[in-house]
């Protein structure tokens, strides 16, 4: 009897790109573990370090709101993508986030509380939509920035509506310039985001646990390749170093030229203006991240190697 479901199966193909055989594979050698197989599998090079699956793993919408110094980000969820298309859902999905923006609270639970604009509470309404619409929806995250003084800049990729799309993103730039300058600066910063998936805002700022997993999996390969321990240090330390540049923002190459670090578009930008630029944070949502589903089709797909 296998340790693990079909739907393991899936999730591992989504995260990794592996094929059906290589993912049922890595798990009966992890014994049904997820993450282990994960590792196992790039650690042979049949995954890559970040899999940008195009397959949503859940429905709704993202919502971004900015007003002065200060944005929001909200995503909603949904059953099915008809319900995303909802002029109910969309409202909802806006008055939540314009809630939000006022609430500058990053607690779903806080905002659920807050009240809503025709009445009752966003809670309230939240179970009303239930109701009437005939699906599952919910509130699953919100992340607020701001800056002193500068701005702080949206964009929405596949957007269903102003404000309201697939994935949502918002740049704080602290500056002394002007919106002239920032708004559309930030605007390309966001469109490299939306493309790039950075991880952390700088390499400082990437999860502990996150590098060490890296490291384990880069010492695994320098081992295999046989060559002496001092090489292997090298070899591990190098590959440490360009996940790093690679997953932090602000030395990821800028996606409009490909030649240049974001910082050193970031400073070159403000410098050119007459002033100067920081960028200090950012969001990206991407509808659906991190949330697995079955689907039947697949199920079907692999049922047959579950038994093999």
């Amino acid at each position: 009897m296998a340790d693990f479901t079909i739907a393991d199966v899936k999730t591992l193909r989504e995260k990794t790109g592996a094929g059906m055989m290589d993912a049922k594979k890595a798990l009966v050698e992890a014994g049904g573990d997820i993450e282990a197989a994960i590792d196992g599998l790039r650690a042979k090079g049949l995954a890559t370090a970040q899999k940008k699956s195009s397959r949503t793993a859940a429905e709704g919408l993202v919502g971004v709101a900015v007003e002065g110094t200060k944005g929001v980000a909200v995503e909603v969820n949904s059953e099915t993508d008809f319900v995303a298309k909802n002029d109910k859902f969309q409202d909802f999905v806006r008055h939540a986030t314009a809630a939000a923006l006022v609430l500058g609270s990053d607690d779903v639970d806080a905002l659920k509380a807050a009240d809503y604009p025709t009445g009752g509470s966003i809670a309230d309404k939240l179970t009303d939509n239930v109701a009437t619409i005939g699906e599952n929806q919910q509130i699953r995250r919100i992340k607020s920035v701001s800056v002193g003084s500068g701005a702080v800049v949206s964009y929405v990729h596949n957007a269903a509506a102003e404000g309201l799309g697939k994935i949502g993103v918002l740049v704080a730039l602290e500056s002394d310039l002007g919106d002239d300058v920032l708004v559309p600066f930030g605007k390309q910063l966001a469109m490299h985001i939306a493309s790039m998936f950075p991880q952390a805002l700088d390499a400082d700022s990437l999860d502990a646990d996150v590098i060490e997993r890296e490291r384990a999996i880069a010492q695994e390969k320098a081992a295999e390749s046989g060559k002496p321990e001092n090489v292997q240090e090298k070899m591990v330390e190098g590959a440490i170093k360009k996940f790093a540049k690679e997953n932090a923002l602000l030395s990821q190459m800028f996606v409009m030229d490909n030649k240049s670090s974001v910082a050193d578009v970031v400073a070159k930008t403000g410098k050119d203006a007459g002033g100067s630029i920081v960028l200090t944070d950012y969001v990206r949502f991407q509808l659906g991240e991190g949330i697995e589903v079955e689907e039947e089709d697949f199920a079907a797909e692999v049922a047959a190697t579950l038994k093999g």
